[in-house]
């Protein structure tokens, strides 16, 4: 016993001083740099900025608290489910390094040893636009407790058609911000219904009010990063042609003003395949969308894919009565499914339009799935209906949507190679770390090739692990290798269908990527 108290008190010491170990400068400055500034700083939306030491030891209570209950950061899909890129995550050591920090009494640390916070633009996350559209004045939204949705109609100015690599749009109140949808009109006539409505812009409930050449140029939800396409893919902006910019305005009980603007990027090169969006709505439903009071409801949306496409990012929509989002992809004969996005707790306030690690690549013939769950009792405490009210499909907040908006482009051999989220306008304002960000396919049944990156050079080791945590007969593939992005290829055939872990050991720790064989 007497021996037994003796470990025991050992023990509780290491901890306690494992725990004042921890201070700003060397281990809770990467973190919150890396994952937490680039919206908490002047002018994003985070609503303080997390800069440096007093900042951040300001909010000490609040950000553990957050971090330790997964509220923040913002990240809604299911890690590991599509490879989505941008992964607005800690880890379960992040988050016990901050608690610790904290409950030390937060200790600055040496400041010679904290790291340099990241470049980010001034006034953009992406850089320095080529084009600069603002609204030419601003729009008073009355504190009416009313959803409004207004557009905006911005001349381009532009004397031939450009190809744009990425678009930015930059609310001016993101208190009554709801989203944002852009499109591209070359006929005058979202002009001719703004000179109508004597507000500025006009009110349009839904899409433009017509059929504008481009109805999906862009969109904006808070907390979504912009996209940036790579070489040789892009959208497009017609010489004289006219920005659409449908604001969605939430309820307010005060009247509140907004003025807009939309930072434009035009692409380095040609673009040879445009960007499209294609929605999964009620009509791929088999029964009404209606959601009854006091029940929870499923619906399960479908559709064919009739030619091969690359699928680079996705969106579902809906309101404050969603529960949770699954969309995947099946073949034929239901021997091969690619996992697209599942959100398990919808949040209304964070929903995105998310990009891929890589382009998803979905062949002819297979089915897209996309099943959404509502609940429509009193146990949500979102629900806008107390007793609860019977819902269906419209525009306010109050009411309910079912969407699903895919980003895609027609196929072409070697796209599911493509990394998406290594763009090189990104390197700059996303630091490199030691993380596996892909494995592809997944799940795999022969070749799988893994993409990861190293913050500094050294010696490195890939091994696959079984569930028990065993080494597979794939082995350990080691090696050195500079600082930067990598790929390794090995044959996983020989194992049994099954889940995997692919295991990155590294000088700063390991890394790991669940992985399923068939």
């Amino acid at each position: 016993m007497r021996n037994f108290c003796i470990l025991f008190a050992m023990l509780l010491f290491s901890f306690c001083a494992k725990a004042q170990d921890v201070n700003w400068s060397e281990d809770i400055a990467p973190i919150i740099f890396n994952k937490c500034t680039e919206c908490h700083r002047q002018g994003e939306i985070g609503p303080m900025p997390f800069t440096n030491y007093g900042e951040v030891a300001g909010y000490g209570s609040l950000i553990e608290f957050v971090t330790s209950s997964g509220y923040m950061p913002p990240w809604s899909p299911e890690p590991g489910y599509g490879e989505l890129a941008g992964e607005r995550i800690l880890s379960s050591e992040e988050k016990q390094l901050i608690s610790d920090w904290v409950d030390a009494g937060m200790p600055q640390g040496d400041l010679a040893l904290q790291p340099p916070m990241p470049e980010f633009p001034e006034g953009s996350q992406v850089g320095v636009p080529d084009l600069i559209l603002t609204m030419d004045e601003a729009y008073t939204h009355e504190g009416d407790l009313t959803d409004q949705y207004q557009v905006f109609v911005l001349e381009t100015g532009l004397t031939e058609d450009r190809d744009i690599k990425a678009i930015e749009v930059r609310p001016g109140n993101n208190a009554i911000a709801h989203h944002a949808i852009l499109g591209v009109d070359n006929s005058g006539q979202a002009a001719a219904l703004a000179a109508e409505d004597e507000d500025y812009g006009y009110e349009s409930f839904g899409g433009f009010g017509f059929n504008p050449v481009d109805p999906f140029l862009g969109a904006w939800v808070p907390g979504a990063a912009p996209v940036i396409y790579p070489n040789t893919i892009g959208k497009q902006l017609l010489a004289g042609s006219d920005l659409l910019v449908q604001m969605h305005y939430g309820p307010t009980s005060i009247d509140e003003s907004d003025q807009t603007t939309v930072n434009i990027f035009f692409a380095d090169e040609p673009v040879d395949r445009y960007v499209q969006t294609f929605p999964i709505n009620p009509f791929d439903l088999d029964e009404p969308f209606v959601l009854p009071p006091n029940e929870v409801s499923t619906f399960h949306g479908q559709i064919e894919v009739p030619t091969d496409i690359s699928l680079l990012g996705i969106a579902p929509h809906c309101h404050l009565l969603g529960k949770s989002w699954e969309v995947y992809a099946t073949s034929p004969d239901l021997n091969d499914t690619i996992p697209l996005i599942s959100i398990p707790d919808w949040d209304f306030n964070w929903q995105g339009f998310y990009t891929y690690e890589q382009i998803q690549h979905i062949p002819a013939g297979y089915t897209v799935h996309a099943i959404a769950t509502y609940d429509n009792t009193a146990s949500n405490p979102f629900n806008p209906s107390d007793p609860p009210q019977w819902s269906s499909w419209g525009e306010g907040t109050e009411d309910e949507m079912y969407l699903v908006y895919l980003s895609l482009i027609p196929y072409q051999p070697g796209d599911e190679d493509t990394v998406l989220s290594l763009n090189e306008n990104l390197q700059g304002i996303q630091p490199i770390e030691n993380r596996i960000y892909s494995a592809y396919p997944n799940p795999a049944d022969d070749q799988v090739t893994v993409a990861f990156s190293l913050a500094q050079p050294g010696t490195v080791s890939l091994e696959v692990l079984d569930v028990k945590g065993q080494l597979t007969p794939v082995g350990t593939d080691t090696f050195m290798l500079p600082m930067g992005h990598h790929r390794r290829t090995f044959n996983v055939s020989q194992l049994a269908p099954g889940r995997y872990t692919i295991v990155l050991s590294h000088e700063g720790g390991r890394s790991v990527k669940s992985l399923v064989v068939r």
